[in-house]
């Protein structure tokens, strides 16, 4: 890790042994070390593109493009990038047969509810459309032109399949459509807070 060893290391030496579950907690240090190098990149670009384009756009919305771009970097380290820093880490597996696909819903998330650790039902269940919400509150704010609620849930869904494609291609998870379905859902939920978000705000 770059910016988080310190920190995880005193963590990992006061917590590990307390904690079931502290893979998980790697992973998310480890994710959002990956995320804020590589978020840190892109903000160099962004702004350096701002002043060769002599861009003036309104700082608020240029902030919230930045908390976008965070978000959807955290969300692919987390899912897709696991076990890699660099790019140049990345292994792909062209040849794995299509059946090793999690086709049927509910199998996997049924399985983990009748697992040895309810954390697992949890986080795949509640984790996937939690995962999803800020997309749905997003996407919609930062689009030029307003877009109605299919096409925002529809974006999301597309996310999701391409999150489970690289998955499968790079071996990093299970490729699995209840993964598709919750995160679905999330962008609907983020949705709607969206929308009554913006009727509050707009009937005042």
């Amino acid at each position: 890790m770059i910016f988080l060893g310190p920190l995880y290391d005193w963590v990992a030496h006061t917590y590990s042994g307390r904690i079931n579950h502290f893979p998980l907690i790697r992973l998310t240090f480890y994710s959002l070390d990956k995320t804020i190098l590589y978020f840190l990149i892109f903000l160099g670009l962004r702004l350096w593109w701002r002043h060769h384009r002599h861009y003036r756009g309104q700082w608020g919305r240029e902030i919230l493009v930045w908390l976008f771009v965070f978000y959807l970097m955290l969300v692919f380290a987390l899912t897709v990038f696991r076990g890699t820093y660099f790019p140049w880490q990345l292994q792909f597996y062209w040849h794995r047969p299509l059946s090793e696909i999690n086709w049927q819903l509910w199998t996997q998330t049924a399985k983990l509810q009748q697992g040895q650790s309810i954390v697992d039902f949890i986080y795949n269940l509640f984790g996937n459309i939690a995962w999803f919400i800020p997309f749905g509150l997003l996407y919609p704010v930062l689009r030029q032109r307003r877009i109605g609620m299919i096409q925002t849930v529809f974006t999301g869904m597309a996310v999701s399949v391409c999150i489970e494609a690289l998955q499968f291609i790079l071996y990093t998870g299970i490729t699995d459509v209840d993964d598709v379905m919750f995160n679905t859902l999330g962008a609907l939920v983020g949705y709607l807070v969206y929308w009554v978000a913006h009727r509050l705000l707009h009937h005042r």
